[in-house]
Formats: structure tokens, sequence, C-alpha cells
């Protein structure tokens, strides 16, 4: 089974930026992903992206600041995280996906990596 181990989180101030790291035990080859969730909300879609990086898809409250990417080379999805805001405070999931397909809801991914925490001060 694919390992996923989030890194690169921590505190940053609003308007700062982060990169989050999702390294794999082995090349997911599935469509991976990014959720997260803050204190008494639900499990929310951040961005997913083909292992090809052939299709992206944003959440809304992302788009224009969030970007995707993977590295082949060291089998790792990295989040860019622009202009952040206290909204964006959360703990963050990296996720692989049940198919090849960019995927937007927790259903459908199998694997998820243990959550980083994000925290975006005002």
């Amino acid at each position: 089974q694919v390992q996923l181990v989030e890194s690169g989180g921590g505190l940053v101030q609003a308007g700062g930026s982060l990169r989050l790291s999702c390294a794999a035990s082995e090349r997911p080859l599935n469509a991976m992903g990014w959720f997260r969730q803050a204190p008494g909300k639900e499990r929310e879609f951040v961005a997913s992206i083909t292992w090809h990086s052939v299709d992206k898809s944003y959440g809304d409250a992302v788009k224009g600041r969030f970007t995707i990417s993977r590295a082949s080379a060291n089998d790792t999805v990295y989040l860019q995280m622009n202009s952040l805001a206290p909204e964006d405070t959360a703990v963050y999931y990296c996720a692989q996906g049940r198919t090849i397909a960019v995927i937007t809801s927790t259903d459908g991914f199998v694997r998820w990596g243990q959550g980083i925490q994000v925290t975006v001060s005002s």
C-alpha cells in the first residue's frame, strides 16, 4: 500500500505563503489530491491532479491562490499556497485517488496522509 506523509505546514501571517509536500512511499499512478478540515467543519476539497499532470482541479475557495503540482522524480505532490488568509487555517490532508481521473469528493480517495496543521494569523 502507498503511504503518504505530509510536511511543510506551520504558522504564517496573513498574506504569506507556504508550500506543503506529500511524499509517497511508491509512485501512486492514480490522481492525487489535497483536502483540508477546520475545527467543527467538514473536510473540504482543495485541489487534485492526475499523476501525469494533464488535469488539475481546484476548490472555489483557493482558485487563483493555490497551485498543485507533482514531481515524478521523487513521487511527491506539492501544494503551493499564496496570499494566505485566516480562513485557510485547517489541517491539510494529502490523499490518493481511486482512479487516474481528477476527483473532487472525499469518497473518491482511498488513502490519506496523517494531516498537517496550517495556521494563518491575522
